[in-house]
């Protein structure tokens, strides 16, 4: 089921198959959210939940030798979400674990994905509730991607990432056969600490893995005119910039709690980089906001 938001600012589009983005119109219609074009990357805005990336052969066990298999980005983002509220400027869904669910993942849970439109921005909300009688480990992230070039008369070059702080000019490197992440051999960026300018050859060998980000807020923006997207983000300690390696048209910007298991990493779940634990009965929230600039 579609669903939409309106304000003076801008009109939002969602869809409860995966509790997502769809659309991001300002006031001009103009269109910044990615529309999904096969050709180079059907997804949109996928919500990644229990895990950011992917595990080592897709599997892991608990620190009490439970199995579990995921796919990459986890169980949830091609899975029917119930709408739990609609209001003039906020929508709410929400998903809890099934049989299959639970073959994968051997927790119960709850999980809500909250959008509110406030002026120029949405804040996205994640919660996280542990519905279950033993601790629960989990990762989350989100995975919006924007059209760049907004504009047909732009190009891809046009528009460059601007961070908030200066950053580290190197990044652990993705293997493209396994989808984990190389923590020994640590790539170069090509740019100055806060201003990255855009080509797709960045991204011909996935994307860009920030994991010592300092930075709280990172700006994709023409060079010239500035218009683009900025996104706040909360406490989420990684930041993936990617695009597709066949030269897509878009940028996604990925506010991460995890990644994918690492090259230093062994197998058990709760023992990967930053796993959040959530009690039982007890619910954890996090956020980030998409600002249209």
């Amino acid at each position: 089921m579609i669903y939409s938001l309106k304000n003076e600012r801008l009109e939002v589009g969602f869809t409860s198959l995966g509790g997502a983005l769809t659309s991001i119109k300002n006031e001009a219609g103009t269109e910044y959210l990615w529309q999904g074009d096969p050709e180079y990357w059907s997804g949109q805005a996928p919500v990644l939940f229990p895990i950011c990336g992917s595990l080592r052969d897709n599997r892991a066990v608990t620190k009490d030798g439970k199995e579990i298999q995921m796919p990459r980005h986890g169980i949830v983002r091609r899975e029917e979400f119930k709408l739990e509220s609609e209001k003039e400027n906020s929508i709410c869904f929400s998903i809890s674990e099934n049989e299959e669910m639970m073959e994968k993942y051997p927790y119960p849970f709850t999980l809500t994905m909250e959008y509110r439109l406030e002026g120029d921005s949405i804040h996205v909300t994640y919660g996280v509730t542990n519905t279950g009688t033993e601790d629960m480990p989990f990762f989350i992230g989100g995975h919006p991607a924007f059209n760049c070039p907004l504009l047909p008369t732009e190009n891809y070059e046009d528009y460059q990432v601007i961070f908030e702080v200066n950053e580290e000019k190197t990044a652990p490197t993705p293997d493209l056969k396994t989808g984990l992440v190389d923590m020994g051999h640590r790539k170069e960026i090509a740019f100055d600490g806060t201003v990255l300018p855009l080509t797709h050859s960045l991204f011909y060998e996935d994307g860009i893995i920030f994991d010592r980000l300092k930075s709280k807020k990172v700006t994709l923006c023409h060079n010239e005119t500035g218009h683009g997207v900025e996104l706040k983000m909360g406490s989420f300690s990684y930041l993936v910039i990617w695009s597709a390696a066949n030269d897509g048209p878009f940028l996604a910007l990925e506010p991460w709690t995890g990644l994918s298991t690492c090259s230093d990493e062994n197998d058990v779940f709760e023992e990967k980089r930053n796993a959040a634990i959530v009690k039982p009965g007890e619910e954890k929230r996090l956020s980030y906001i998409i600002t249209i600039l």
